[in-house]
């Protein structure tokens, strides 16, 4: 009878004390919830609403990962849109912000400074090109290369003062300032927020008959300015020859080759630059005749900084950068040390590091695993990409809400993407991702897309 007594106490206190320790667990998941939530009305409350973020408050990060303010962890597989390359908080870059930090962050351009030169000595012999004016952020870069392109086009070749044109792509994207937007495809970027800047055409991409037919009839052309792959419109690849073609056509109408690598460069789709393509030369780029499309101009932000700066520059030769005459150009914080130091070390880390190679492997992998579920998928209809620059394209409706769906439960497993476009999602997870990492991210996303289909 005790026994019996002393059997059910016993029970009654477990009972009790996992009850207790549910309400507990509860009570502090509602209050971390409470605690997410806070942050975002606190956004919301007091900050524009210009985006549309996944609904997670993240504090930390390293390589891979992320943490939210929970303490979950997840995988990156958006990479700041390809500006976290080396990884988040990659040790090297934090050593040099810290140095350099402490000694000295700004001169502005008054003033010479001790690191701009090497800076700049570094970055022209890597991509190989005489000289570099230094920006801050990527559509600072496409504006300065517009700049460059135009003034080119009146003092060199010759059009008539203000008359000169730049042609693009339709679906772009170059940014967000006034004059970019004014040649952007997506009316969101451009309702409201007009007059619009003049002097562009637009060409469908991946068509050369197009882009000869605009070039023959448009003799105060300038310059062509296009994305190697398209990031904003889905991860959209041209033909393998296209920008060869492009090269000749540019050539043939004395016409400047303006190549936007903010998105594309720095080891993203598996070279130092997306220009290379299908290259034999190891991996790294040896500007070999055969497969390296050398541009007049080249814009680079986003990975220049290892995703801890704002830092961007536009490369081309002596004979089109000096059509900038001093006062005609510039920027307080361009070409500042701190932003030279960072610029240096993110840039030996691709390449030391051989993050393009890793890149070029685990983008071969990616695809061929996702391909092969597509094959008896309803869900997605393709994958497409190059290096670790990736995207799959959902099977419905542009104005349909199965890729955020998608996204959301992606988030849920510890997997954070975002779409563009609609019904598209793009995958970029930072090129210091190994192997195993890779594989466990696959299975995540097969996982969650077969809830879907």
């Amino acid at each position: 009878m005790n026994t019996d007594i002393n059997d059910i106490i016993r029970d009654l206190l477990r009972y009790l004390f996992i009850t207790f320790t549910n309400i507990i667990n509860n009570s502090m998941l509602l209050s971390k919830k409470t605690s997410q939530e806070n942050f975002i009305k606190k956004e919301k409350l007091y900050g524009a609403n210009d985006y549309h973020p996944l609904p997670v408050v993240l504090e930390k990060g390293r390589g891979v990962f992320l943490w939210d303010t929970n303490g979950k962890k997840y995988y990156d597989f958006l990479s700041s849109y390809s500006a976290v390359n080396q990884g988040h908080c990659h040790p090297r870059l934090v050593k040099v912000i810290h140095d350099q930090s402490s000694k000295l962050t700004l001169t502005s351009r008054a003033f010479h400074n001790n690191i701009l030169g090497d800076y700049m000595e570094f970055a022209t012999k890597l991509f190989r090109f005489d000289k570099l004016l230094p920006m801050n952020t990527g559509a600072e870069g496409v504006e300065t290369a517009i700049k460059i392109a135009r003034k080119w086009g009146h003092k060199i070749k010759g059009i008539k003062n203000n008359s000169s044109k730049i042609i693009v792509c339709d679906n772009n994207f170059h940014g967000r300032t006034t004059t970019i937007i004014s040649f952007s495809s997506h009316n969101g970027s451009k309702d409201s927020f007009g007059p619009h800047t003049p002097g562009f055409i637009s060409v469908p991409f991946n068509d050369i008959e197009s882009l000869e037919q605009t070039l023959k009839n448009n003799p105060d052309v300038a310059g062509f300015l296009v994305e190697p792959i398209q990031g904003e419109a889905g991860v959209v690849v041209p033909n393998d020859d296209y920008l060869s073609k492009v090269r000749k056509l540019c050539d043939k109408y004395n016409v400047l080759l303006i190549v936007d690598e903010i998105q594309t460069g720095i080891g993203r789709t598996g070279s130092l630059l997306s220009i290379c393509r299908n290259c034999d030369c190891n991996l790294f780029c040896e500007r070999k005749a055969d497969f390296y499309i050398k541009p007049d101009i080249l814009i680079l932000g986003k990975a220049l900084s290892g995703g801890t700066y704002p830092v961007s520059a536009v490369l081309c030769n002596e004979e089109i950068m000096d059509v900038i005459k001093p006062g005609q150009h510039g920027s307080t914080f361009g070409g500042n040390p701190l932003a030279s130091s960072i610029a240096i070390e993110a840039l030996k880390i691709i390449v030391e590091e051989n993050l393009s190679e890793n890149a070029y492997r685990l983008g071969e992998i990616f695809r061929k695993k996702l391909k092969e579920y597509i094959s008896g998928s309803n869900i997605v209809k393709l994958v497409r990409g190059k290096g670790l620059l990736n995207a799959i394209l959902i099977n419905d409706k542009k104005d349909s809400q199965t890729a955020w769906n998608i996204c959301l439960r992606l988030k849920d497993r510890g997997l954070l993407a975002k779409p563009t476009q609609g019904n598209i999602i793009r995958f970029a997870p930072p090129l210091v991702i190994t192997e195993a990492q890779l594989e466990e991210c696959i299975d995540i996303i097969l996982i969650t897309l077969k809830e879907f289909d």
